[in-house]
């Protein structure tokens, strides 16, 4: 329904042809990208036009927690969950269906593999989720962020290290939460210490069925714990991660944020709102938006949208179908609906480099075109208007 589209950039002034992807990361780490920031300039939602720069308001619905910084900063593991944690070589991924398969042996398949499949289980760790979300909110949290991680603890690396190190740059009181049944582990708290050792506040959790209790998604996360449920050919985490980000910001609220993007400015002025990563270069409409970031108030009626689509829709087997062409098919059909208060922020907010475009910021440009193009995409993600770089991974690491 909606095809990728690029905006067409012109190129503006030339620049060294040495100049690649390291540059970015100067600006990241200076001063001056973070000071005296302009304010992204948001979307009508009924039109799909682009309004006047307006700030958008900071409330307490977003923000539900003040800085208490005579408050020490508790363990993330209390001694009683450290008990229940207990660490195991790290398999290859079971949510990986196999290749050129009918529905039916999928399907026979997946019964197969949902002893396995842990992260659909619930156990003694994965029943104190919410106690341990709440008792982690209550020390201090400015925001309250969430990342979804179900591959290895192992693959956990540099980018991911990346993101929160510029996560905690621009917001060093903020609570970040990883749902991650692999990252709560003894492996997985190792790999976060350096983060820890500086005093900052992230929490890896195993998820539990509870998460989607009293929500549209309960009915349909059960039919695929029984195996009645196809998953499709794409891989489950991916589907998962989308099922999950709305459950968290349903019962929670805060920002989630994929783990492949760059920080560049305090998000904590926004309030219910996502990212177009499209739009008409004629009609100035957006016509594709993403859920890589999402902003919103615990309880906000988009979410129970969202997760009613998710369950009475899924389909597994269209990449994106489940995720940012989910978040497009509701917000479109919301429209101005009263009571939503939507702010759908333009593409340099969140997705200043389309995903066919990444690989640019990644290589050395080879000729007078590239060069220009690096440099006026340095000048926008330096302009102020830029929250976040999406690396798009699955792209950029080809």
């Amino acid at each position: 329904m909606f095809d990728y589209k690029q905006l067409s950039r012109i190129a503006k002034s030339p620049i060294f042809s040495t100049l690649s992807f390291a540059a970015i990361f100067f600006f990241i780490y200076a001063d001056s990208i973070v000071s005296n920031l302009s304010i992204t300039t948001p979307f009508d939602l009924k039109s799909n036009e682009i309004l006047e720069a307006r700030e958008t308001q900071k409330t307490e619905s977003t923000l539900p927690l003040e800085p208490n910084n005579t408050v020490p900063l508790v363990p993330l593991v209390s001694t009683s969950t450290q008990e229940n944690v207990v660490d195991e070589e790290e398999t290859e991924d079971p949510l990986i269906p196999p290749d050129n398969v009918s529905r039916e042996e999928r399907l026979v398949w997946f019964r197969r593999k949902l002893p396995e499949l842990e992260i659909l289980q619930s156990n003694n760790l994965s029943q104190k989720f919410h106690g341990r979300v709440l008792e982690f909110f209550n020390h201090g949290c400015t925001v309250q962020f969430y990342m979804t991680w179900f591959s290895t603890a192992q693959s956990h690396g540099k980018r991911e290290f990346l993101a929160m190190e510029t996560l905690f740059k621009m917001h060093p009181q903020g609570c970040l939460v990883i749902i991650s049944n692999t990252m709560d582990t003894k492996l997985g708290y190792s790999i976060l210490k350096p983060i820890l050792d500086r005093g900052f506040k992230v929490l890896a959790i195993t998820p539990d069925p509870f998460l989607v209790m009293n929500t549209p998604a309960e009915t349909w996360l059960e039919e695929l714990r029984s195996g009645k449920k196809d998953p499709g050919y794409i891989p489950l985490f991916n589907n998962l991660s989308n099922l999950i980000r709305l459950a968290m910001l349903y019962k929670y609220g805060g920002i989630y944020l994929d783990t492949d993007l760059i920080i560049l400015k305090d998000f904590s002025g926004l309030r219910n709102s996502v990212g177009a990563q499209n739009i008409d270069p004629v009609t100035k409409t957006w016509n594709r938006l993403n859920g890589a970031v999402m902003i919103f108030d615990i309880n906000h009626p988009i979410l129970l949208d969202f997760l009613e689509e998710f369950a009475t829709t899924f389909n597994g087997n269209k990449w994106g179908f489940n995720g940012p062409y989910l978040v497009t098919r509701v917000i479109e059909r919301v429209g101005d609906t009263p009571g939503y208060n939507l702010t759908i922020l333009p593409p340099k907010a969140f997705y200043s480099v389309d995903w066919n475009k990444i690989h640019r910021l990644f290589r050395k440009p080879t000729n007078e075109v590239e060069s220009r193009w690096v440099e006026n995409m340095l000048a926008e993600l330096n302009g102020g208007e830029t929250y976040a770089l999406h690396l798009w991974n699955k792209r950029s690491k080809e």
